[in-house]
């Protein structure tokens, strides 16, 4: 098993007081396998993936654990979890076309980076030029500024970059969410090469596209207002969810090759409740049409099957 989360939850301070950006997160990533973490903006997949290498400065670490190849993260220690981070756990970042530094040559600041983890750039530049040949880029890009690369060349740079030293645990944090069609498939086909070709153990895959992270994840999990609400087989996830939200989300998702007419694509009604003051019980009730007396009261997490789970009073239905 390469990682297990434990009841993580995690808060912004803000001054109205703490959000509850994560609220008693608990999941498990096996060897090889890549899970797509789905859900509308601002329901916590990013921050579970910063929680993970700890790059947020305003986040707090209120309770959980996570544990790496058995070895227990330091999750609310900053400088603690410093050396882990690129080669323990490394991230792309969402946005990551501007994660680059426009004063430093491509080449120049991979050799600082190096550096700063204690690793020697020249031992490292013959499989940088591999990895990046295998991502359709020359040595030469290594003499450019991130100014003379595309959007999509910028993005396999920090995809090379981020699996240099072969971390356990990838993040990849809505890495095709500002590329064309086209990119976005040669990253996701990317993705899944580095995981097969060894460079990554695992991987965790942020994302609001759950049609495209359906031909890449083994396992998919959906979050709902900083709690993930269902978690199965990608193709589980796609044909036959179990809860009410996964249900409206996949809903909202136009197919292709179908003409919908006059028809109008079915939109989730009402807003995800703030996480300043989250409500008691089931978070998605005041939207659900499923909702009932019972769903005041937190739900139960059903095992509808073996790797199927589901936190809603309705889901053995």
């Amino acid at each position: 098993m390469t990682l297990e989360v434990e009841g993580l939850k995690v808060h912004y301070r803000t001054l109205k007081g703490d959000v509850r950006a994560l609220d008693g997160v608990s999941f498990s990533l096996a060897d090889g396998e890549i899970v797509g973490l789905a859900g509308e903006s601002g329901c916590g997949k990013t921050t579970l993936g910063k929680s993970l290498i700890r790059l947020d400065g305003r986040m707090r670490h209120v309770a959980g654990t996570a544990v790496l190849d058995g070895e227990e993260l330091p999750i609310g220690d900053d400088k603690a979890m410093n050396p882990r981070r690129w080669s323990a756990v490394s991230i792309i970042p969402q946005y990551s076309m501007s994660a680059l530094n426009p004063t430093r040559r491509i080449g120049r600041m991979i050799a600082e980076l190096l550096r700063s983890r204690g690793k020697s750039y020249r031992d490292h530049r013959d499989e940088l030029v591999r990895r990046l040949e295998l991502v359709g880029l020359e040595a030469r890009v290594l003499d450019n500024y991130p100014i003379e690369l595309s959007g999509g060349m910028k993005q396999r740079v920090v995809m090379v970059l981020s699996t240099l030293l072969d971390p356990s645990l990838l993040i990849a944090d809505e890495v095709t969410s500002a590329l064309d069609v086209t990119n976005q498939k040669a990253v996701a086909e990317t993705l899944v090469r580095f995981r097969d070709m060894g460079f990554v153990k695992s991987m965790i895959v942020v994302t609001h596209d759950l049609s495209l992270v359906y031909q890449i994840a083994d396992t998919i999990m959906v979050m709902y207002a900083g709690q993930i609400v269902e978690k199965a087989p990608a193709e589980t996830i796609i044909k036959a969810p179990r809860h009410p939200y996964t249900r409206a989300l996949i809903g909202a998702l136009p197919e292709v090759g179908l003409e919908y007419g006059d028809e109008r694509l079915q939109s989730i009604p009402g807003k995800p409740p703030h996480l300043l003051h989250p409500p008691t019980g089931c978070r998605f009730r005041a939207r659900c049409p499923l909702a009932a007396d019972e769903c005041a009261a937190e739900p139960p997490i059903v095992a509808v099957e073996a790797g199927h789970e589901v936190s809603c009073w309705k889901a053995a239905d």
